[in-house]
């Protein structure tokens, strides 16, 4: 088959707590996030938005040891992948391309172009699509495709979501039948599936796929699970005044307490590998929520990570997409309802498409109300609440 390459794309974090504020400034500085009127006001802006975010962000990543475990859990992915390929009989080079920080998916792009590949598998770390997360990389990946004539001989295919793939199902069963038998009876333990929240209109307006899919893994994961346990799914990470996708991970920690349950297991259904969102949302955030509510046992599901499992389902995706006739980027960037995401059709600023991405995600709408206000002289960062 000749050179056969995997990228792996993921959103990145920052290393230690001196990239906080670099990791932010690059990621407010991606008009993908935040779009405005004028081109020249994007880094100031996002140096603006860094430096108030940085002190507290830096609180968060302190409470998981000093920085995100993101990359050095993604490389771990990758090596395991690649030995379980080669155990397969595919020998493959594995590349890590994250979106907003080292290493970036333009540096994966720059030593796959010099490797000389001649088919690279393009694999999201996100088993569900949204335009949010697979979509912006691959939004970012048409437009290198674009742009380098040295990427136009590699033979490429993209698999945009895999939440069915029977392998991943098995995994995540594993994981949660692991944290049941913790409990004195298992079978009364509620599974309470938390998954990343994305405004209504990402899915209602923009035909993101988002939602079906966390809904159909939900049921297919049960279905595979084949235990009497309740279940609950939620969708967490909420910020600004819009309406997200419901019920909110914090409201239905509540009416579970209020409901009596004591026991509970919660799923990190759209994370593969630990970060800010599991080790700081979930296990301390929201397990503070639980207790408060009443609901004492409180485990968490730990993300798939490098379980054997879930390496080998992955290693599947990639021979099945090796096997089966490419899928392109094009294809990957449209929705089912035809919106297209990038380029974009007019010019528009504000919020974006794949701008409610990271938990520094209410600095983006702090500066977004402070320009509102310097515009039109109403106390808008009061009505949203940033400054009470």
């Amino acid at each position: 088959m000749g050179r056969v390459g995997v990228l792996l794309l993921n959103l990145g974090g920052p290393d230690k707590l001196e990239d906080v504020g670099p990791f932010l400034y690059n990621l407010f500085s991606d008009p993908e996030i935040i779009r405005l009127p004028f081109r020249w006001l994007q880094k100031p802006l996002a140096w603006f938005i860094a430096t108030r975010r940085t002190r507290t962000s830096r609180e968060n990543y302190k409470q998981i040891g000093g920085g995100s475990p993101l990359r050095q859990i993604t490389e771990a992915q990758g090596e395991a992948l690649k030995e379980q390929l080669g155990f397969l009989g595919q020998e493959v080079n594995i590349y890590v391309g994250m979106r907003y920080w080292h290493p970036y998916t333009e540096e994966a792009i720059a030593q796959i172009t010099q490797d000389k590949l001649e088919h690279l598998v393009i694999l999201p770390l996100y088993p569900q699509f949204s335009i949010s997360t697979s979509g912006s990389s691959f939004r970012l990946l048409e437009k290198l495709w674009q742009e380098d004539p040295k990427l136009q001989p590699i033979d490429y295919t993209v698999i945009p979501s895999w939440y069915k793939q029977p392998g991943y199902l098995q995994a995540m069963v594993q994981l949660i039948v692991q944290e049941l038998e913790q409990f004195p009876n298992p079978d009364d333990v509620h599974i309470f599936f938390s998954a990343h929240g994305v405004p209504k209109s990402y899915v209602e307006e923009a035909g993101d796929p988002y939602q079906l899919e966390i809904e159909e893994c939900t049921a297919l994961i049960m279905q595979t699970l084949n235990r009497p346990n309740t279940h609950t799914l939620a969708y967490q990470s909420r910020v600004g005044p819009v309406e997200w996708l419901q019920p909110y991970t914090e409201d239905a920690l509540k009416e579970l307490g209020v409901q009596g349950v004591k026991d509970l297991v919660v799923v990190p259904i759209s994370f593969v590998s630990e970060h800010i969102e599991t080790l700081q949302e979930i296990d301390i955030e929201y397990r503070e929520v639980a207790e408060e509510s009443g609901i004492h046992n409180f485990r968490r599901v730990p993300a798939p990570n490098t379980h054997p499992v879930f390496i080998n389902a992955l290693a599947e995706l990639v021979i099945d997409a090796l096997r089966n006739p490419s899928f392109k980027l094009s294809q990957a960037a449209q929705m089912k309802k035809m919106v297209k995401m990038y380029p974009q059709e007019r010019w528009e600023w504000g919020l974006t498409t794949s701008a409610e991405v990271w938990n520094g995600r209410i600095a983006m709408l702090g500066f977004i109300a402070l320009i509102v206000e310097l515009i039109t002289g109403h106390g808008f960062l009061h009505m949203i609440g940033l400054l009470q």
